[in-house]
C-alpha cells in the first residue's frame, strides 16, 4: 500500500536545467539589465545594449549542447510521455532563429535608442525575446499561451516607447487591440479544447480529439476553429492583417524589424505546434482554411506592395511590411500542406522562415543605415544610393532579389520552390498556381526597388539629406553578418534546404 508521503514524492522530478538554458539566461539576462539600469550613469546606458547582445550570444551559444533534440522536461508523472517543455529540432531550430533576430534587433538598435530611456527598451526587447524562446518548447496549451503573451506584451511596449510621438502611440494601440482580441479569440478556442478533451497536453490532446463523445464534437470543432483564427491574427494572415502596416511605420526602426520576423516566427511556431501536433484528427478542418489562408494573404500583402508610392513618407518600411503579410502566406503554404501530406512539409516553413529571417533583417538593416540621413525612409531616398554608399546598395540589392527569388539571391529562389513543391505535393495545384502568379507579382516592386538603387541620383523632389557623423558600428556589423550570411546561403542552399522533407518532431 502507498503510503501519502510515498505518494507525495512520486510527483517530485529533476528540472532539466539544460534544455530549458537559452530563454532562462535571456530572461536572467533582462533583469540583469533592468537593475543595472539602476545604477549606470547616462553616459554608459549603452553598456546596457552590449549586455544584451552578450546575454544573447550566450543563449545562442546554449543551443549547441542541446543538438541532439531528444531532452524533455516538466512532464507528467502519471505514467504517459506527455511533457510541458521539449527541446527537440524543430525547438532549437526556431530557438536559433528568433534568438538571431534577436541579436541583430539588438545591434541594429545600439546607437540608435539615444532618445529612448535605455533600461526599459533592454529589458522590454529581452523579455520578448524569452518568450518567443520559449514557445516552440512549448508542448502544452497554458504554456503556449503564456510563452505568446510573454513575447507579445513587451512588443506592445516596444512600439509605442517613443514617447511623445503620436505615429508611435496610434501604432502601439492598434497593435495592442488586435493583438487582445486576438489573444481573447484564442483562449475562449481552448478553453473550448480543454472542455471537450480534459487536458492542456498537445499529444494528450491529439490523442482524445480521436475519441470525442458525441455531445462534445461540436464544442472541439469550435474550439479548433476560434485557436486557430486567434494564431492568424499573430501570424499577420489575410483579412486579420491590417494591423501591420502602420504598426511598422509607427515603431523604432529595429522594432519594426524585430516583429517582422521574431514576431512572424512565433505566430507560425504557435501555429505548427496546435495545428500539426494538437489537431492533426482536424486535419481536413484546418488544412483547406490554411490554404485559403495562404493565397489570400499572399495576393493582399503584394497587391497593396504593388500601390505604395515610392515620394511618400516611410514607404519604403511600408513596402517591407506589406512584403512581410506577403512573405507570411507564402509561409503557410506548407502548413497547409501538412494536412494533406503529412508533417514532413513543415520542414519546408522552417527553411524559408531561415531564409527570409537572414535577408529581411538585411534589408531593414540598410533602412536603418538609410534612415540616418533621410529620416523620411522613402523609396526615392534609395534612388543613387551606389554613388553614395555602394556596398549598402549592393546588400540591399542582394537583399531584394533574395525577396524575389531571382539570382544572384539563390537561397530565396530555392526556398521558394521548395515551398511550391510542398504545394504540389499535397496536391494542392491551384495554390500552386496562386503562388506562381503572386511571385510574378512581387517581381515588380522588388525590382523597381533594386533598380533605382544603381539609377543616378535624382536632383529634384526628393528630401536632402541630414548630415550625420559616422555609421555605428553596430550597424555596420548587423549589415555585414545578414549580407554575409546571406551570400552563405546562396553558395550552399543545402544548409536550410535540408530542413525541408524532415520530420522536426
Amino acid at each position: 500500500m502507498t503510503t501519502a508521503a510515498e505518494s507525495t514524492t512520486s510527483l517530485v522530478q529533476s528540472v532539466d536545467w539544460l534544455a530549458i538554458a537559452p530563454p532562462v539566461t535571456v530572461a536572467a539576462v533582462a533583469l540583469a539589465v533592468l537593475v543595472a539600469d539602476l545604477f549606470v550613469p547616462a553616459a554608459r546606458k549603452p553598456l546596457l545594449g552590449y549586455g544584451a547582445v552578450a546575454g544573447l550570444v550566450a543563449a545562442l551559444a546554449l543551443i549547441i549542447p542541446l543538438h541532439e533534440g531528444d531532452r524533455s522536461t516538466f512532464c507528467l508523472t502519471t505514467g504517459t510521455r506527455a511533457c510541458s517543455y521539449t527541446a527537440d529540432h524543430f525547438t532549437l531550430v526556431i530557438q536559433a532563429l528568433v534568438l538571431g533576430g534577436a541579436l541583430l534587433t539588438a545591434l541594429l538598435s545600439i546607437g540608435d535608442t539615444r532618445k529612448l530611456p535605455a533600461g526599459e527598451f533592454w529589458f522590454l526587447l529581452l523579455s520578448s525575446a524569452a518568450g518567443a524562446a520559449l514557445l516552440p518548447a512549448a508542448r502544452d496549451l497554458a504554456t503556449l499561451v503564456v510563452a505568446l503573451e510573454v513575447a507579445s506584451l513587451p512588443a506592445f511596449a516596444l512600439v509605442g516607447i517613443k514617447r511623445g510621438d503620436r505615429r508611435s502611440s496610434e501604432a502601439a494601440l492598434k497593435f495592442f487591440l488586435s493583438s487582445v482580441v486576438a489573444t481573447a479569440v484564442m483562449l475562449l478556442g481552448v478553453s473550448f479544447v480543454y472542455a471537450a478533451t480534459g487536458t492542456l497536453h498537445l499529444t494528450e490532446i491529439a490523442a482524445r480529439l480521436d475519441d470525442v463523445p458525441g455531445q462534445l464534437s461540436t464544442l472541439a470543432e469550435a474550439g479548433v476553429a476560434l485557436t486557430l483564427v486567434g494564431f492568424a491574427f499573430k501570424t499577420a494572415a489575410a483579412p486579420f492583417h491590417f494591423w501591420v502596416p502602420d504598426t511598422y511605420v509607427g515603431a523604432p526602426l529595429p522594432i519594426a524589424a524585430y516583429l517582422s520576423v521574431v514576431g512572424k516566427a512565433v505566430g507560425f511556431s504557435g501555429l505548427i505546434l496546435v495545428t500539426v501536433v494538437a489537431f492533426p484528427s482536424y486535419a481536413d478542418v484546418w488544412g483547406p482554411a490554411l490554404a485559403v489562408l495562404a493565397a489570400l494573404t499572399m495576393t493582399v500583402g503584394n497587391v497593396a506592395a504593388l500601390r505604395q508610392s515610392a515620394t511618400r513618407a516611410r514607404s519604403a518600411v511600408r513596402l517591407l511590411a506589406w512584403s512581410s503579410v506577403a512573405q507570411a502566406g507564402y509561409l503557410l503554404v506548407p502548413i497547409a500542406a501538412a494536412a494533406y501530406a503529412g508533417d514532413r512539409q513543415i520542414g519546408s516553413t522552417v527553411a524559408y522562415a531561415l531564409m527570409y529571417a537572414v535577408v529581411n533583417l538585411g534589408a531593414f538593416a540598410v533602412a536603418a543605415l538609410v534612415a540616418r540621413t533621410h529620416p523620411g525612409n522613402r523609396i526615392a531616398d534609395y534612388r543613387g544610393l551606389y554613388a553614395t554608399r555602394p556596398l549598402a546598395a549592393l546588400a540591399m540589392g542582394f537583399f531584394l532579389l533574395c525577396l524575389a527569388g531571382l539570382p544572384p539571391g539563390i537561397i530565396g529562389l530555392f526556398a521558394k520552390v521548395t515551398v511550391f513543391s510542398s504545394a504540389v505535393d499535397a496536391g494542392l495545384g491551384w495554390l500552386a498556381v496562386v503562388m506562381a502568379v503572386n511571385v510574378v507579382i512581387a517581381l515588380y516592386y522588388y525590382l523597381k526597388w533594386t533598380a533605382a538603387l544603381f539609377r543616378s541620383p535624382a536632383e529634384d523632389g526628393t528630401e536632402q539629406p541630414v548630415t550625420r557623423h559616422g555609421t555605428p558600428a553596430p550597424l555596420t556589423v548587423a549589415i555585414v553578418l545578414t549580407a554575409v550570411a546571406g551570400i552563405a546561403l546562396s553558395g550552399a542552399p543545402q544548409t536550410v534546404l535540408r530542413f525541408a522533407g524532415v520530420n522536426l518532431f
